[in-house]
């Protein structure tokens, strides 16, 4: 098939096919022609890619997986390093889940405080028999 059909079975443009080729991710077969040429290992190169692209995987990332597959093995993530490949990534997932819930702590910390201290803004108005406080866009609180 032509880089255009690829293209549009894969779901993706003919640039980005062109830049999997410069990168040595797709094969840079050519025919008599002159046109580049691709078969259905070549699509499912892509869409290997493109699933992994999906799950948040670097281009470079990809790679081990690209390997395997031309390595004549029925998946993509059966070799050593594709399986290190999503090894590396789970921590790098791990990581950053940790991160998460920390700054969601902080943040849930930063909201009690804050609720607090409206409550408090709000009982020294009613002891003083001030107004409620408003919200910086004008409205009442509450």
């Amino acid at each position: 098939m032509r880089i255009g059909e690829l293209a549009a079975r894969a779901g993706t443009t003919t640039r980005t096919l062109r830049y999997y080729e410069s990168r040595g991710l797709l094969p840079a077969r050519r025919g008599d022609n002159g046109y580049r040429s691709y078969d259905e290992g070549d699509l499912r190169l892509l869409r290997q890619i493109r699933t992994l692209q999906d799950f948040g995987f670097d281009l470079e990332e990809t790679r081990p997986f690209v390997d395997c597959l031309r390595a004549g093995h029925p998946e993509g993530d059966s070799c050593p390093a594709s399986l290190a490949v999503y090894r590396r990534k789970l921590d790098e997932l791990d990581a950053l889940i940790r991160e998460l819930r920390a700054v969601r702590e902080t943040v849930a910390g930063q909201l009690v405080r804050a609720e607090l201290a409206r409550d408090e803004l709000a009982a020294e108005a009613r002891v003083l028999g001030g107004p409620e406080p408003e919200c910086e866009l004008g409205g009442q609180e509450r």
